[in-house]
């Protein structure tokens, strides 16, 4: 039987970009890695302005954000499929603004690990909607991709070398341990790495996201992934800027991995007595005579109040009460982040109780949800152990 090809694409709108394609794919060709792996490079051309073969479309006529859209998702399916039958082991595009557009979501599409590189003239500013919570990479292409000359092809020729450096580079070797999702705020380290720490002892692979609403939404795509084995989400102070209207919302697809995945989730209330915002002056005017924080020059923090608190703990229970899995919450009563304690700025134990009341209304009857008061701070080390007992429950 032979072998299954391993493939790298090089992607372009062809009818505009098709030298600087060619260019890019000979690069990689004749490079001396890529010949030694015996890796393939083939071009594919997502031109809209004609027929395609590969993908069998014809968007001739049709209007050009349509015919992006289409062609865009076309692509996604088809090295979808590449990447699943092992063939497609790395890519590259080269894009303006909508050629961009039009490849990132592809890209984005193909697993963490996957090498994936594009050349934009948009890779600056705000790359957000462009790299997501992917591991792809913009590389600025300082002119416009528009021609062959002294700049673009040093910025072309740089980029290919640089996606042969990641498919020929050194890689550790897989773990074989189950990994675990985590997330943390600064306010809630103590509690986190303590139990990261514990976990890492037992042989777990704990996988730390920063919950900054990018953070949170990069762990809900990797639990849908099938990558992980267990979520322990102690540190949900996103739904308090989704709720609200921080700086790191939640997003609206935040927790639907557990309606998607049977897993084992230990849940807390980490820095929900929070919401983020930038620097002092960035406040929304309706927020300016609230209890506020300077965390730093660049992060003002504002306290939340009960019925804040109660409207996110509607915004979660919505969701928790659709997961396939066991979900144990655990309520911290001593306090739910550094800030939120006996003489800290954020201590407010009415707000607090008014959050936890709610979630265990709105929970309640649900046989796969248990909500459980714990006499401690979230940081203390009563609760990580009562953390790392709830894991081991529902991980036997």
């Amino acid at each position: 039987m032979a072998a299954t090809p391993k493939i790298v694409y090089a992607i372009a709108t062809m009818d505009t970009k098709g030298r600087e394609i060619e260019f890019v794919a000979e690069i990689l060709a004749n490079s001396e890695a890529i010949c030694q792996a015996g890796l393939t490079v083939r071009t594919i051309d997502v031109s809209t302005t004609r027929a395609s073969e590969l993908f069998d479309l014809d968007l001739t006529g049709l209007d050009r954000s349509i015919a992006i859209e289409l062609m865009s998702q076309a692509l996604a399916e088809f090295l979808t499929k590449q990447s699943q039958s092992g063939q497609l082991v790395g890519a590259i595009g080269l894009g303006g603004s909508g050629g961009t557009a039009l490849i990132a979501p592809a890209l984005r599409a193909l697993p963490i690990g996957v090498p994936k590189l594009i050349v934009s003239t948009v890779a600056s500013g705000n790359t957000a909607p462009y790299v997501g919570c992917s591991d792809l990479v913009l590389f600025p292409s300082v002119v416009d991709v528009s021609g062959l000359n002294a700049v673009s092809t040093r910025i072309l020729a740089n980029a290919a070398n640089a996606l042969v450096g990641m498919l020929s580079g050194t890689r550790p070797e897989l773990t074989t341990r189950r990994a675990l999702a985590m997330t943390m705020f600064g306010v809630t380290t103590p509690c986190v790495s303590a139990v990261r720490q514990a976990l890492e002892n037992r042989g777990y692979d704990c996988l730390v996201f920063h919950a900054t609403g990018v953070g949170g939404q990069a762990m809900e795509g990797l639990v849908q992934s099938g990558l992980v084995q267990g979520v322990l989400d102690l540190t949900t102070t996103e739904v308090a800027d989704e709720v609200v209207g921080g700086v790191f919302p939640a997003g609206p697809k935040r927790f639907d991995s557990l309606a998607q995945r049977n897993l084992p989730c230990v849940l807390s209330v980490g820095a929900m007595d929070m919401v983020n915002f930038g620097a002092i002056g960035t406040v929304p005017e309706p927020f300016r005579n609230r209890k506020l924080h300077i965390h730093n020059s660049n992060v003002t923090l504002m306290r939340t109040t009960p019925e804040e608190n109660r409207r996110c703990a509607d915004w979660m229970a919505l969701k928790l009460t659709r997961s396939l899995g066991p979900v144990r919450v655990l309520l911290p009563l001593g306090g739910i982040s550094a800030l939120d304690s006996p003489g800290k700025p954020f201590y407010d134990p009415e707000a607090d109780e008014a959050l936890f009341e709610r979630l265990e209304e709105s929970c309640r009857g649900f046989a796969n949800i248990r909500i459980e008061r714990v006499d401690a701070h979230i940081n203390d080390q009563q609760f990580v152990e009562r953390v790392l007992a709830t894991f081991d429950e529902l991980a036997t």
